[in-house]
C-alpha cells in the first residue's frame, strides 16, 4: 500500500484539478465525465513527472508525510488541471476546423 496511496491522492487531485480548470475555463470545459478523465490522467502524469524531477511524493521506502502528500495533492490538481486545458484547446481548435 506504500506506493499505492500517493498514487491514489495524484489521481483524485487531478479530477479535481480538471474539474476546476473546466469551471474556470468554461470555453475549453470537457464536460463533468471528460474533465474527471482529462484530470485523472493528469494527475497521474503530473505526480510521475515531479517524482522524476526528484521532488518526493511518497513513493518507495520514504514515509507518507505531511510535505510528500502536499506534493501529490499539488502534482496531481497542477498535472490535471493542465491536460484538461489542453485537450480542451485541441478539441475547440479542431471543433473550428471542422466548422469552418
Amino acid at each position: 500500500m506504500g506506493n499505492l496511496l500517493p498514487l491514489i491522492i495524484q489521481l483524485v487531485s487531478g479530477a479535481a484539478g480538471g474539474n476546476l480548470a473546466g469551471s474556470l475555463m468554461k470555453k475549453f470545459s470537457l464536460g463533468t465525465l471528460g474533465n474527471s478523465v482529462a484530470g485523472i490522467l493528469g494527475g497521474g502524469l503530473g505526480g510521475q513527472l515531479l517524482g522524476m524531477l526528484g521532488m518526493s511524493t511518497g513513493g518507495g521506502a520514504e514515509a507518507m508525510d505531511i510535505g510528500s502528500i502536499l506534493g501529490s495533492v499539488a502534482g496531481g490538481g497542477v498535472g490535471g488541471g493542465v491536460l484538461m486545458a489542453v485537450i480542451g484547446v485541441i478539441k475547440n481548435m479542431m471543433n473550428k476546423s471542422n466548422n469552418g
